[in-house]
């Protein structure tokens, strides 16, 4: 099917998109709970280690589906072309439920919750904060790509210049200690074990998640054979080595011990920094502020193409496959995603279980990664403009890592994953109610 969807982005604003939609509020956050979960330094930047590996090998296997398969929809488009219809509609259905609401409202609440710092605000207006961010970055998505690019490349270079320069000031003028990187805590949790580890390691790939949106604006890359595969890779490698700067610098600064009971870890590192003085608070406010800004506007960008395509191959209502005339954009998709934004925020409930959902994500990853050795078997002789570097080895230890995560979050907590696995089944009596409905209407 030919994309209706024009193509605005160069390289290096798609490379942007990942890179921005990527840093949001994980990376000042999931510090303190890899520390409280292990108590070692050391296995904590082994583990940040181990969470960028697993991240550069699923952005080099989905750089090879982005090249052969440049469409709207990305990892939906993906499982579609390997495994058919229902796979690629439960897919749908698990980001309509669960994870683009938590994608976009979760953000949007720390972005309010950071402007906190400079505005008094009570919970209930934190919330309408937040939902007139998301109406707000849904409006400049509306009106066109170019201007939604614009506002990606800005805010990734502010925010990711000022995490390096975090780590700079951190090894340069900071209050730290080298000695930090070999001390565990006091009180520390014990033996690691292989289901700890992995436990601790579900945070720090919520962190990294966000690699694979590039994908869903497939469509609208210009010279998509070359710049998707360049902007994955080079995107997911900015990403792996500023998250373990940054968390080289928090150790350097703060013994594992204190990090486990730092509320905020980032604003405790930046007050051990004398340069910054009694601002240090303040500047980390702004940054996560404009970190978040700009992962919201990520994830608005992205995500509703998923309901575009799923709309163009008939796997949902029509009507979210209508493009703007006039700003040549999926209209209709982009409000779909704000609306779902806007009833995560204003529901408090809802929001306690934000971190749970990001395990959704997984499955539909590793199926996207396993149709690398699906498609290279059913369609041996098709054009590849890329292929997977290090393949078949690449994509196993994607998938290798991808199901050991999955299989010990339910073993570790049946009943809570067991809640965001079973809404996603759902999608599969709801697959067929859907194609019985559209049969009856033919």
């Amino acid at each position: 099917m030919e994309e209706r969807l024009p193509r605005h982005l160069g390289l290096w604003s798609a490379a942007a998109v990942l890179v921005g939609t990527t840093i949001g509020s994980g990376i000042f956050r999931v510090p303190r709970e890899v520390a409280a979960a292990l108590g070692d330094p050391q296995a904590m930047l082994l583990l940040w280690v181990v969470g960028g590996v697993i991240t550069l090998t699923g952005a080099l296997a989905v750089a090879e589906l982005a090249a052969a398969y440049p469409r709207s929809g990305g990892i939906f488009a993906y499982i579609l072309e390997a495994f058919g219809p229902l796979p690629a509609f439960v897919y749908g259905w698990a980001e309509l439920t669960v994870i683009r609401a938590s994608a976009i409202g979760g953000i949007s609440l720390v972005f309010a919750s950071y402007l906190g710092e400079f505005l008094t605000f009570t919970p209930a207006q934190e919330r309408y904060t937040a939902a007139a961010v998301i109406l707000l970055i849904a409006g400049l998505n509306y009106l066109g790509v170019a201007y939604a690019s614009l506002l990606m490349n800005i805010t990734t270079i502010l925010k990711y210049g000022a995490m390096l320069g975090i780590a700079l000031f951190a090894f340069s003028a900071g209050q730290g200690s080298v000695a930090n990187f070999t001390t565990a805590a006091p009180d520390s949790v014990g033996p690691i074990t292989l289901s700890l580890m992995l436990t601790a390691l579900v945070p720090i790939m919520w962190t990294y998640d966000g690699w694979s949106n590039l994908s869903f604006i497939g469509g609208e890359v210009k010279e998509p054979a070359k710049n998707l595969p360049k902007a994955l890779i080079l995107g997911a490698t900015a990403i792996v080595v500023v998250y373990l700067l940054v968390n080289a610098a928090y150790l350097y600064l703060i013994p594992v011990g204190e990090m486990a009971d730092a509320e905020r870890v980032a604003a405790e590192a930046a007050r051990r920094i004398p340069l910054f003085g009694g601002a240090g608070a303040a500047i980390i406010s702004g940054v996560v502020m404009v970190s978040c800004f700009g992962s919201v506007n990520g994830s608005v960008l992205t995500g509703p193409r998923i309901f575009f395509a799923m709309a163009e191959q008939n796997l949902f209502p029509k009507a979210i496959a209508r493009v703007s005339p006039r700003f040549q954009t999926p209209s209709v998709a982009i409000w779909l995603a704000a609306a779902l934004g806007v009833a995560y925020v204003l529901q408090n409930d809802f929001a306690a279980l934000a971190d749970r959902f990001v395990l959704g994500t997984w499955p539909f990853y590793a199926l996207a990664v396993a149709g690398v050795y699906v498609l290279r078997r059913r369609h041996p002789n098709a054009e590849r403009p890329y292929k997977t570097l290090g393949y078949p080895f690449t994509p196993a230890i994607f998938l290798i890592a991808s199901i050991g995560m999955v299989i010990n979050a339910l073993i570790a907590n049946p009943s809570g994953n067991g809640v965001t696995f079973g809404i996603i089944l759902v999608g599969i009596p709801v697959y067929y109610i859907w194609r019985f409905w559209e049969a009856r209407a033919a």
